[in-house]
């Protein structure tokens, strides 16, 4: 079982681990968000694609037995 900690010092300790994080600048935060957004288009684009694809042969093997 951990030991309680008072809500000061767990604080203070959160404090102190997140001064030795080291954050993205403006322009690296900018670049990420771009490059997320365009794989998302992409994803979105594929499935899009792939579904459409999916059901028209679907629909092409269910109308041939008619």
């Amino acid at each position: 079982m951990a030991s309680k900690t008072n809500p000061f010092a767990f604080l203070q300790q959160v404090r102190s681990e997140t001064s030795k994080v080291t954050w993205p600048s403006r322009r690296e935060t900018m670049i990420s968000t771009v490059m997320v957004l365009v794989m998302v288009i992409f994803a979105a684009l594929f499935f899009f694609a792939a579904d459409q694809l999916i059901g028209w042969l679907l629909g092409f093997v269910l109308n041939v037995g008619n």
